[in-house]
């Protein structure tokens, strides 16, 4: 982790959003735009032709693609980059949040609201689930930096006398709180908390790792399908999980 690069990278971004002769971040979300900068700091690497597709970045030796979620979108690239490429696939985390609400009329700004969800690594599984099918592969790495974030919320009117809709508008990163890399499979097991018995359920999972239920049985879940747990029986309905390693 190198906060003091990330506040380099923020602060390249924010200034060529003013500046009418930037490289166009503005077409970008702020977030997906900070971390290009902080991973390769040499715009030529960026938006690189690969295999039929566009890498975030392509360093002669690693691709890295930046992704803000929705990793179904990400299958096919993986498909046709794995095979020869080293692939780095970073997914930002929103850490603390606040939320501000935009009026889509009025330009209006709510005030500033401190979100009552604190993002973790678990928070990545959700989206590791839609390419599960390809996290044991060697040419796959991860990096998840958890970031304390605004998030602009754009709120806009549904039709007469319905209430208004609010919309994601965009995320204005303001920390790196952490950086989590998985460089190879045998770094997931990270996630299991260390004071968890020999054998453990997917309810002791989640009070050990201060998680809801549903984020540690997918947890669970994904590292059974990576081989790096094992389920050897029950305790009453739930099963049992032996870490293998």
């Amino acid at each position: 982790m190198d906060k003091e690069a990330f506040e380099q990278a923020k602060l390249k971004v924010l200034l060529k959003q003013h500046d009418p002769h930037g490289f166009g971040t503005l077409q970008e979300k702020t977030v997906h735009a900070v971390m290009k900068l902080y991973y390769e700091p040499n715009i030529d690497y960026h938006e690189v032709p690969i295999e039929g597709y566009i890498a975030d970045i392509y360093t002669g030796s690693l691709i890295i693609e930046i992704q803000n979620g929705n990793f179904n979108r990400l299958r096919e690239k993986l498909k046709a980059f794995l095979p020869t490429y080293k692939v780095m696939v970073v997914l930002p985390i929103p850490h603390n949040k606040w939320l501000i609400y935009m009026d889509d009329e009025s330009g209006e700004l709510s005030p500033r609201r401190k979100s009552p969800v604190t993002g973790s690594i678990y928070s990545a599984f959700p989206e590791l689930y839609k390419i599960k099918d390809y996290l044991t592969h060697p040419n796959l790495s991860f990096a998840f930096p958890l970031i304390d974030m605004d998030e602009y919320k754009l709120l806009q009117k549904q039709g007469r006398g319905r209430r208004k809709k609010s919309t994601r508008y965009d995320r204005m990163p303001i920390a790196l709180y952490d950086e989590i890399i998985f460089e190879r499979v045998e770094d997931f097991i990270q996630v299991i908390p260390y004071e968890l018995d020999e054998q453990f359920t997917t309810k002791e999972f989640a009070a050990a790792a201060h998680i809801h239920r549903d984020f540690a049985q997918l947890t669970l879940h994904i590292l059974y399908h990576m081989k790096l747990v094992d389920r050897v029986g029950k305790r009453g309905r739930e099963y049992l999980y032996e870490v293998l390693l």
